[in-house]
């Protein structure tokens, strides 16, 4: 059988690029695979080339690699894309996060859920259905696994609007496990989980000791019953200090979760993800604790010294010992190598449109939850019933996810000024929403659909 051929679709970003080039290396089902990185911006692509060939000899060239800046080169037999693209993310990013809440919203984040992230949904959904335009055109037959927020938005548009194969991709249930692990005094490969809701949005239905078969929910409430979880002035204060600083503002970023204990202990529910993912979908997040750090200033540092190291890592001619890097937390690649060799894999989390995976969420929304991927294609499991409130939580965001979709792919902003009217963190003055909504019109002019 042939070697596949992989693109990396805004392989220059240097999270992405090289977190992906490392997995396959690691791969060693897919050993040999061609793997071609793609990106519109030639001088990055460039970096992010000489980043994976140094990768790649240090672990004794198991890929065979090359880049290009031109679609029809990088796509042209392409059995699996890889997407994660954006222009202008943190410009844009502080614009949907702070133009809103100066208006009156009430946003934690502005990413992927509240009044900005109508415009963030915009522009993703503009520029993947172009890359996905370019896939139907070179490489009609490809599998394209989806990595680009907001993910449920995006692989809706994906499905509603296109005929290519695709799943969306996230690593929050991943991180979640490692995270609780290590709250747990355990080794996340110990564990084994199960969890079910929208991406950014999924609450675990089950934790279990692998050794044992112990039930770990229970002991988790009880951990968040603590008083260290009550998230005192002095613990706040300390957690505004680290978030200055980016290897410790992003661990802060993990364990400062007011609005995680305050879901643990009210609706004895445990979420996957952090306070700055679950809060954009809850209307009373920033009414939980007094601190809500913004996400904006702590990911554009960390993107800073990323870039800044796999830079040096790109250029030096010192031996650095990149082989030592291990698989990551990712499931993107493992879900190739079932796809094409055939051997099953269990998969933590995938996006796909609900087929009766969650029984009480609308068909068709795209919703997350487990599956097992072979030669076949992606299985998802199904799921008990999302419990209550969740469950009317993610009816709303269903339905902004639908209004969103259907303004990009017909190009009606009213629509989209509706989906900002009725997200629960929008403010109530509806003259507010509108001047929101004009100013960031005018100033995204160039990125969004219409």
């Amino acid at each position: 059988m042939e070697n596949p051929k992989i693109t990396l679709i805004g392989a220059g970003g240097m999270s992405f690029g090289p977190t992906m080039v490392n997995d396959v290396i690691h791969t060693p089902a897919l050993a040999g695979s061609r793997l071609m990185l793609h990106d519109v911006n030639e001088e990055r692509l460039q970096r992010a080339y000489r980043f994976a060939s140094k990768l790649n000899a240090a672990n004794g060239a198991p890929v065979i690699l090359d880049y290009s800046v031109d679609p029809a080169a990088a796509l042209d037999g392409a059995d699996y894309c890889l997407s994660s693209a954006e222009f202008g993310r943190f410009t844009y990013w502080r614009q949907d996060y702070e133009i809103p809440n100066r208006l009156g919203a009430r946003q934690v984040n502005g990413e992927n859920g509240g009044p900005g992230a109508v415009f963030h949904s915009l522009r993703s959904i503009k520029n993947t259905l172009s890359i996905c335009a370019d896939i139907e055109t070179y490489c009609p037959g490809a599998f394209l696994l989806n990595l680009s927020n907001p993910m449920s938005r995006v692989t809706l548009a994906i499905n509603r609007g296109t005929s290519v194969a695709n799943v969306g991709m996230c690593h929050e249930m991943p991180i979640g496990i490692s995270r609780l692990a290590k709250l747990l005094r355990m080794r996340p490969r110990d564990i084994e989980a199960k969890a079910s809701g929208i991406n950014h949005f999924t609450f675990f239905t089950e934790m279990r000791d692998r050794r044992t078969g112990e039930d770990l929910i229970p002991r988790i409430k009880d951990l968040f019953a603590k008083p260290i979880f009550d998230f005192s002035p002095r613990t706040t204060a300390a957690a505004k200090k680290l978030m200055g600083v980016p290897l410790l503002g992003a661990l802060t970023d993990q364990l400062y979760s007011p609005i995680v204990a305050h879901m643990i202990r009210t609706y004895g529910i445990v979420p996957c993800s952090v306070d700055s993912h679950i809060g954009e979908y809850l209307p009373f997040a920033r009414d939980v604790g007094t601190y809500h750090p913004v996400p904006v200033d702590l990911f554009e540092e960390i993107d800073r010294v990323t870039e800044r190291w796999a830079s040096r890592v790109a250029e030096t001619s010192l031996p650095l010992p990149v082989q030592r890097i291990g698989h990551s937390l990712e499931e993107v690649i493992p879900i190739i190598a079932a796809m094409w060799t055939g051997t099953p894999a269990d998969i933590l989390a995938v996006n796909v449109p609900n087929d009766g995976y969650i029984p009480n969420v609308a068909e068709g929304a795209i919703v997350e939850v487990p599956a097992v991927v072979d030669s076949y294609g992606v299985h998802p499991e199904t799921m008990p019933p999302i419990v209550e409130p969740i469950a009317g939580y993610i009816e709303t965001q269903v339905g902004l996810q639908d209004l969103i979709v259907e303004s990009a792919l017909t190009g009606d902003p009213d629509l989209a000024l509706q989906a900002l009217i009725d997200d629960p963190n929008s403010p109530p003055d509806e003259r507010a929403c509108r001047a929101m909504f004009d100013e960031l019109m005018e100033l995204q002019a160039a990125e969004r659909p219409f």
